[in-house]
């Protein structure tokens, strides 16, 4: 009996089927055209054409995130690997579960300066978790179940495989299942040290003022992560923080959740951090844009840290406990001892607490005023989540002023309906990532929420939402300004606006046109329900031009050399207390 024979494209494309793989974003050329006739000759796997590499990452990453699956990319050598550079830092800064498959000159050219040649694994090294260049057809199979157990287990990250044209046209009869492939040294450590978890417990039922400290990892973790986390935080009466990443992890709707944490946090969340004397930091890495200046970071506290990634601990701020583990095996275990232990927190120490909480959260520090016709950046995206929330959008975002204001505004009560860029901060992000989600939830609300200078970063994906038909809601808040440059222009600089005011903007309703999409302007204040309204009522593509106020600055704002308790709540703040260029508050 014949032993089947399998090209080596073939491998790929069966090892992306066994492991539960539907969706591919990717863009062809000559080093990888032989997966792409395998591509062809299969309907179980679905290829979304983006129209540049950059967008297919971005993409993955907002199917990724959406639905807690690794998303898949598959882009040719050189130039499709270059480009492709960018998502792939930004999924590693964020911790997205990514494989990219990148095409690469047969393996007697590698070396060679070859057309269409680029040291892939060397350029990648260190923006992705792991990366293989696969030189030989018996190991492909293998190759193909190692990268994906090693882009979703332990702290998520991306996967480059890379490979030789001639791999990929080449004939094995060689072909392992994902059972029979066990990584031979990666073991990520998923259950946290037990007696770590008691001292844990301990430390908060002793607390007078404990602090949840939430990030991305809990998201990360799955569902189940949330669920016990939100019980445990509900049971103990503590109050709960997120950082940008870790949005929807616990109900941003709760009555003990106190907003984001963080340079452009809520002033209450920030306070509390600052005040607090039992920190407990799921799932969160201590990014600088949380912490500011770690000689102010949250001073009396002691620290608990749950990390799945070994190499987070301790490596910004030094922690009083560390728990290697998951996250939602070790706040499930935590909640067993707290219940099993009847564990509760000293009532009348944790009224005072909330007294304080409270009394920091009268001072509304998201609130503004809304006068005329003039559309304040601020209204028109609390408008816009207070006009969609009862659809339960998925939201991704660009980078800037508008990021902020949607993370501030926006409440999400459940996790992966917020997919923003954190770590890298990559503008361009939000339009091609809205793709990835909409194809992974094709019949609900997906909302762009953007800046016009963002937008125009990868605004050639309008293309492939024209193509698929995505009625993707791109609400682009339009100041004419790169804002968040010039809000630093202005407080650090001298208001010198240098190179940050965008002299040519396209008809944004027009460019919708041009592309089958729905156009739409917003100018006047009065309007703005009535359209939004519109917008989400359309079952095709929609760019939404919101036309707002030209400076308005995010606030509140904790400037880079300062600490959570020497926040700027509001331009009369900025005039009392000046920045110097290096950060610093003048008092």
């Amino acid at each position: 009996m014949a032993t089947e024979q399998y090209t080596g494209a073939e491998i790929v494309i069966k090892a992306l089927k066994d492991q539960g793989v539907d969706t591919v974003f990717g863009y062809p050329g000559g080093a990888v055209l032989p997966i792409y006739d395998a591509i062809f000759k299969q309907n179980d796997i679905r290829h979304i054409l983006v129209r540049q590499e950059g967008g297919a990452v971005h993409a993955a990453e907002g199917y990724a995130r959406s639905t807690g699956k690794v998303g898949v990319v598959l882009v040719t050598s050189g130039p499709g690997a270059t480009n492709a550079v960018t998502g792939l830092t930004d999924a590693l800064l964020d911790s997205i579960p990514i494989i990219c498959l990148t095409g690469q000159v047969p393996t007697h050219l590698i070396g060679n300066d070859a057309f269409q040649e680029a040291d892939t694994t060397g350029i990648t090294r260190p923006c992705t978790k792991h990366n293989y260049l696969v030189r030989d057809i018996e190991g492909l199979s293998r190759t193909m179940h190692e990268a994906f157990f090693v882009a979703q287990n332990g702290r998520p990250g991306p996967v480059v495989i890379d490979l030789p044209k001639d791999v990929q046209q080449g004939t094995s009869e060689t072909y392992l299942a994902p059972e029979e492939v066990k990584h031979r040294s990666y073991r990520p450590k998923v259950n946290g040290e037990q007696e770590h978890i008691k001292e844990a417990v301990e430390l908060i039922a002793n607390a007078k003022r404990p602090l949840f400290y939430v990030g991305g990892g809990v998201i990360n973790s799955g569902d189940h992560a949330s669920k016990v986390l939100t019980e445990l935080v509900r049971l103990t009466g503590i109050p709960c923080t997120t950082t940008l990443m870790g949005l929807g992890a616990y109900p941003g709707t709760d009555k003990q959740f106190i907003g984001m944490l963080g340079m452009h946090g809520t002033y209450e969340a920030n306070l509390a951090m600052y005040h607090c004397d039992v920190m407990i930091n799921i799932g969160a890495r201590f990014d600088d844009r949380i912490t500011g200046v770690i000689s102010k970071f949250s001073p009396g506290s002691k620290k608990i840290h749950i990390d799945i990634d070994a190499s987070s601990i301790n490596k910004n701020v030094m922690v009083d406990l560390p728990i290697v583990g998951d996250a939602g095996r070790v706040v499930e275990e935590m909640l067993r001892l707290w219940k099993e232990e009847k564990r509760s927190i000293e009532s009348r120490a944790l009224k005072v607490w909330w007294n304080e909480i409270n009394e920091w959260r009268s001072k509304d520090c998201l609130g503004y005023s809304q006068e005329g016709s003039i559309i304040k950046p601020q209204h028109a995206i609390k408008r816009l989540y207070e006009l969609t929330k009862d659809r339960k959008p998925y939201v991704t975002t660009e980078v800037g002023q508008h990021q902020m204001w949607a993370a501030q505004y926006f409440h999400f009560d459940e996790p992966k309906k917020w997919m923003t860029s954190g770590g890298l901060g990559t503008m361009g992000y939000g339009l091609p990532a809205a793709v990835g989600a909409q194809i992974a939830h094709h019949d609900d609300l997906v909302i762009d929420v953007s800046g016009e200078a963002s937008f125009m970063m990868n605004m050639q994906e309008l293309g492939t939402i024209s193509q698929y038909n995505l009625p993707v809601k791109i609400f682009i808040v339009n100041n004419q300004w790169m804002g968040m440059v010039r809000q630093w222009q202005q407080l650090l600089h001298g208001n010198r606006h240098s190179e940050s005011y965008s002299d040519a903007l396209p008809d944004f309703v027009k460019l919708a046109e041009s592309f089958g999409i729905v156009g739409m302007r917003c100018e006047k204040a009065e309007d703005l329900d009535r359209m939004i309204q519109e917008m989400i009522d359309c079952p095709h593509p929609v760019i939404f031009d919101c036309q707002v106020a030209k400076e308005e600055n995010c606030y509140p704002m904790i400037p880079s050399g300062a600490g959570h308790n020497e926040m700027l709540l509001s331009p009369e703040d900025v005039a009392a207390k000046p920045i110097s260029e290096e950060g610093m508050v003048l008092v």
